[in-house]
């Protein structure tokens, strides 16, 4: 008689669908993958990032407040529109080599580190600034010197390409999930900070000179300040740890960099959320430049009033927005990313011509409301996109595809906002159209529909960790209090998008039906 064999596999017919009955088991969360930041090194990584911010926009700001004076010293004409839109046209220049800087800095950052490519971008952008206020004039050197003016301005655009990725990845990355809103926020507020010295020092210039002192040697003034800020700023950024995510992931990150070049993964991989981001990232700049940017060109050439009080009203309307964009950061982390950004595109769609007309009066109280309408609304979209953005990627692409991803938006819609605007305006004009003064609020409509669309395709994120990233919290008891939510299947956090991906492992189990005979091995 023989025997009955050992194996398993043959002497025993398994139960029908058995191979099928395999399933993932529920990853544990351990204290391991959760990170604590020190408060203290949080503050100091946030302040860094957003004082750095704003003495960038700084530089790269004075230009867009001064276009209507360089463009009488580089581009002199008799037509001032002309020299206006040839100066608005330099400072669109910039913008066409960001995605350069983007693809060069972003996955520079993902490969070396955040905190030194920031360090790199802040020397660069002084540097351009810089000699912007050194290059003479068309009197002196003629044509030569707006050569000379565009290149120091390429250097601005391919150094601000590194800029916002890098400044939102780093606050994002070391952000506690609960709270990376109203962290993200800062940015923002950094930036804005910088637009108002800027135009604050432009305006005081206007002020207190004479056109000609103005147009002789006091419009180098705010470029030739970008020296001494961009040594500030470079002592800010040098003093900054390393993100904690960054230092996790960057040994795995240099194994996949065998793999396939930067530009290719991210194209080949992140397609969806690179089209989400370009999305954002248009309604986004395009209201931000329409109202800090043109608008105090608008109106001065457009409705022909004083260039100080347009650039005061605009001072002003900033300030405020600084005093709320915390407040919308922290709704962000209440209410999720989604409902602030809807409300900020149906907004502009709602109030975009509303608030114009309030600009076209000719009481500067009124003209005030608009621009100040304007301001409130844009706020949507200044305090939640730093948050909102960083969330869209991975810890191991996310500098590179945000810097890549965000420039390339800018450059397409968000840069040339000023210079096409106006030449939309001029040509509306010349064509006796009655609603040419009305094409700004056009734009933005459209800019705010296409932001609908986007905003409808971005998964929320309020609240959870960043994708390839563990939970990240500032005390221990919170990293014990996310461990138990996590443990606990009916928690929301536990059903959050993330919590379920992480849950998720390729370790077979056997179903509560299976055959022990049918068991796997497994090592965990």
């Amino acid at each position: 008689m023989t025997a009955p064999s050992n194996d398993t596999t043959t002497s025993r017919p398994r139960r029908r669908g058995a191979p099928d009955l395999v399933r993932s088991a529920r990853r544990r969360l351990t204290a391991d993958d959760v990170t604590v930041v020190d408060g203290p090194l949080l503050k100091r990584a946030v302040t860094a990032a957003a004082l750095g911010n704003a003495m960038e926009w700084f530089d790269f700001g004075v230009f867009a407040y001064l276009a209507t004076t360089i463009g009488q010293v580089f581009f002199p004409s008799a037509d001032p529109t002309a020299s206006t839109i040839s100066a608005f046209a330099t400072f669109t220049a910039a913008f066409l080599v960001r995605p350069l800087g983007g693809v060069v800095f972003g996955p520079l950052g993902d490969r070396i580190g955040r905190q030194r490519v920031l360090a790199l971008t802040m020397v660069l952008m002084a540097a351009g600034t810089f000699a912007i206020g050194l290059v003479p004039g068309y009197d002196r050197i003629g044509l030569w010197g707006a050569v000379l003016l565009l290149l120091a301005r390429l250097l601005q655009g391919f150094s601000t390409g590194g800029e916002y990725g890098g400044a939102a990845t780093f606050i994002a990355e070391y952000a506690p999930d609960r709270r990376r809103g109203a962290l993200g926020a800062w940015l923002e507020f950094g930036t804005l900070g910088g637009y108002v010295l800027g135009a604050g020092l432009v305006t005081a210039l206007q002020a207190t000179l004479s056109d000609d002192a103005l147009l002789g040697w006091g419009w180098r003034v705010p470029f030739l300040v970008a020296g001494p800020l961009g040594v500030i700023g470079l002592y800010l950024r040098l003093r900054l740890e390393e993100t904690p995510a960054f230092q996790r992931q960057q040994a795995a990150l240099a194994e996949r960099e065998a793999e396939r070049t930067p530009v290719v993964r991210l194209l080949a991989e992140h397609w969806r959320p690179l089209l989400v981001c370009i999305g954002l990232v248009l309604v986004f700049n395009v209201t931000d430049y329409m109202l800090l940017s043109y608008m105090p060109t608008y109106l001065t050439e457009t409705l022909g009033s004083d260039a100080t009080d347009g650039l005061v009203l605009v001072i002003v309307v900033m300030v405020v927005m600084m005093a709320v964009i915390g407040l919308g950061g922290r709704l962000s982390d209440r209410f999720g990313r989604r409902p602030v950004l809807f409300a900020g595109c149906i907004g502009f769609i709602v109030l975009s011509w509303p608030a114009l007309a309030l600009v076209q009066t000719a009481d500067p109280w009124l003209g005030f409301c608009g621009l100040l309408l304007m301001g409130l609304v844009l706020v949507t979209f200044t305090s939640t996109m730093p948050s909102t953005l960083p969330a869209l990627f991975p810890t191991a692409v996310r500098y590179g595809a945000l810097a890549i991803a965000f420039n390339v938006s800018v450059s397409l819609f968000g840069g040339t906002t000023p210079l096409v605007t106006e030449a939309l305006v001029a040509a509306a004009h010349d064509a006796g159209l009655p609603w040419a003064d009305d094409v700004p609020a056009l734009y933005l409509v459209v800019a705010a529909v296409i932001g609908l669309v986007a905003v409808a395709c971005t998964t929320e994120t309020a609240q959870e960790p960043l994708l390839g990233s563990g939970p990240t919290v500032t005390t221990e008891a919170e990293a014990s209090a996310v461990i138990e939510q996590y443990a606990d299947p009916t928690s929301a956090f536990s059903r959050t998008s993330w919590a379920q991906d992480f849950a998720t492992s390729q370790i077979p189990v056997v179903g509560e039906q299976d055959d022990p005979r049918d068991r796997p091995q497994s090592v965990r």
